[in-house]
């Protein structure tokens, strides 16, 4: 049974491969007609328009995968390069902040070596500039040699204020354009003197000067640095620049008159200062007088009769 089973099987591969080579030699036959070749190329035509349409749409869709794949790249390139150029600019402000620092510090040593006393630089942390007050708070303070009293001067060598109130590690100053702020000033050709006010809006106001004396508008306004006969000193130094005229008011009727400064320093962008720590003002130390009682120092001790 099984011999039969394997003859039938080999019977049927042989019949298979022949019908096969037979189907081969009859379609190489027809292909080699003139009548199938127009045919094909009568298909061929009828099919042309179709696969002239396929090709426009997967060239297309070919197109479009691309172009979108481009708009990622550029985008993602643009963003690198926003971020490149947010960089670059926080790069040059920073480089801007270091120069301007670099330019002020370097004209404030270079008025260190002219001024006649002994100063420290410090720089400006905090600014009240409210519509009651212009004062400024620095950085340095009664550890760094600093006393409420002391004149403070801008760039320039030019008066800024002095300081009010002094703690360890910091200082207030109270500006030349506070309403507090009095400062005798003396016109640099007549020498003729007035007294220097604050005013929030910004101009100085030097009044009470001789009205038989001539001020000119642009003529320099220095400090006096009035010295008594008792030894009473201004609260600043001589020769500090406060600013110049910019107007004039008259009274014919008047004994005296007014003038009106620009301060040389710019008290609104104060961003470093020096402060003079070796001018003392005001009143000379008290000397014990003649036949004083003895200080408690001196005094006998506690149970014993002089």
């Amino acid at each position: 049974m099984t011999a039969i089973l394997a003859t039938r099987t080999a019977r049927r591969r042989v019949v298979t491969f022949i019908a096969l080579v037979a189907v081969t030699l009859v379609l190489m036959a027809i292909s080699s007609s003139p009548i199938v070749r127009e045919l094909q190329r009568g298909v061929g035509f009828a099919f042309r328009p179709i696969q002239s349409a396929v090709d426009g749409v997967a060239s297309t869709l070919s197109d479009t995968v691309g172009a979108i794949s481009e708009i990622d790249r550029i985008r993602l390139d643009n963003d690198a390069l926003r971020a490149e150029n947010e960089r670059l600019r926080n790069e040059n402000a920073r480089l801007e902040a270091i120069g301007r620092e670099n330019d002020q510090l370097t004209a404030l040593l270079q008025i260190q070596g002219g001024l006649e006393h002994a100063t420290v630089a410090a720089r400006v942390i905090a600014r009240d500039s409210s519509e009651f007050r212009r004062a400024v708070t620095i950085d340095i303070g009664t550890d760094d040699g600093l006393a409420v009293g002391d004149a403070v001067v801008a760039a320039g060598g030019a008066l800024a204020g002095r300081i009010v109130d002094a703690g360890p590690t910091s200082a207030t100053v109270e500006l030349l354009n506070d309403t507090g702020s009095t400062v005798i000033g003396e016109l640099s050709s007549s020498g003729a003197t007035g007294e220097v006010v604050g005013q929030l809006g910004g101009v100085l106001v030097m009044r009470n000067i001789d009205a038989t004396q001539t001020v000119a508008v642009g003529e320099e306004v220095m400090t006096a640095g009035l010295e008594l006969s008792d030894g009473i000193r201004s609260p600043y130094p001589k020769d500090l620049l406060i600013g110049q005229v910019v107007d004039v008011q008259r009274d014919p009727n008047a004994v005296v008159q007014t003038a009106y400064l620009e301060a040389a320093a710019d008290l609104d962008t104060l961003e470093y200062v020096l402060v003079i720590t070796d001018y003392d003002p005001g009143l000379p130390p008290e000397s014990p007088a003649p036949g004083a009682s003895p200080t408690p120092s001196d005094a006998a001790p506690s149970g014993v009769l002089p």
